[in-house]
C-alpha cells in the first residue's frame, strides 16, 4: 500500500494520467500515516499534503476534502486486502483447510506489512460519519460474502468442513475478526498481529465443523 515514487519533471514528465496516479498514491500513504499517528478529527488537507511533499493545492486536484480523502482511502486499502486474501487462497490449491489458513495468512500479514493502512481500515473510518460507517458495513458484508461462498465450496468437497449455518455466522466471523485485529492496533496487543492467525483459524474452523450444524 505504499509507493514513494517521484514523477520527473520538465520534457521528461511523463503524461498527465500517469503523473496524477503517482500524486494519488503518493497522497493515499501521507493519508494513512497522518490518519493513524494523529486520528482523523486531527487530521487536516495540510498535514496529508505536506507528508506527501505536496502543496495543499495537489491535494484538493485529488480530494474535496479529508473525508473523501479517508474514504477513497479505505476502498483502496480494502479492495487490496480481498484481492491478496483471494490470491493466497486460489494459491493454496483446493485443500478447504490449507484455503482457509491462507486467506488468514494473507489478511494479517497485510496488516503487519501496512499498520498505517490498517489503522485507517478498521479503525479511523469510523470516525468519518455517517459515509464511514456506510463504507465499513460495505466493506464488512464483502468480507462476509467471500467467506460465505469460500465456505459454500470448501463444504462440497471432502475436506472436514462443514457449510455454516447461516449468513448470519460469516458475519459473526468477520466481527469478532475485525474487533480482535483492531484492538491490537489500538493496544498492541499481541505484539505481533500475525500472533493472532491460530485464534482466527480456531474461530472459523469452529463454525465449520459438522458438530456446529448439529
Amino acid at each position: 500500500m505504499n509507493d514513494r515514487a517521484t514523477v520527473p519533471r520538465g520534457r521528461h514528465a511523463p503524461p498527465l494520467e500517469e503523473r496524477l496516479s503517482v500524486q494519488r498514491r503518493r497522497l493515499f500513504q501521507a493519508a494513512a500515516s497522518v490518519f493513524a499517528s494523529v486520528g482523523y478529527a486531527d487530521a487536516s488537507a495540510e498535514a496529508i499534503a505536506r507528508a506527501a511533499g505536496m502543496s495543499k493545492a495537489t491535494f484538493y486536484e485529488h480530494f474535496a476534502n479529508k473525508e473523501e480523502c479517508i474514504l477513497a482511502l479505505f476502498d483502496r486499502a480494502a479492495t487490496l486486502v480481498l484481492g491478496a486474501m483471494a490470491d493466497a487462497a486460489r494459491d493454496a490449491g483446493n485443500d478447504p483447510r490449507e484455503r482457509l489458513r491462507a486467506g488468514i495468512r494473507a489478511f494479517l500479514d497485510m496488516l503487519a506489512e501496512h499498520p498505517a493502512a490498517a489503522q485507517t481500515l478498521l479503525v479511523e473510518v469510523i470516525a468519518a460519519g455517517e459515509r464511514g460507517a456506510e463504507r465499513r458495513d460495505r466493506v464488512m458484508a464483502a468480507f462476509a460474502a467471500v467467506i460465505d461462498a469460500e465456505n459454500a465450496e470448501a463444504a462440497a468437497r471432502s475436506g472436514g468442513l462443514a457449510r455454516l449455518a447461516s449468513p448470519e455466522d460469516a458475519f459473526a466471523i468477520v466481527g469478532a475478526v475485525v474487533e480482535l485485529a483492531s484492538r491490537q492496533l489500538r493496544l498492541g496487543e499481541p505484539e505481533d498481529i500475525r500472533d493472532l492467525e491460530p485464534v482466527v483459524e480456531r474461530l472459523m474452523v469452529s463454525l465449520m465443523t459438522p458438530a456446529a450444524v448439529a
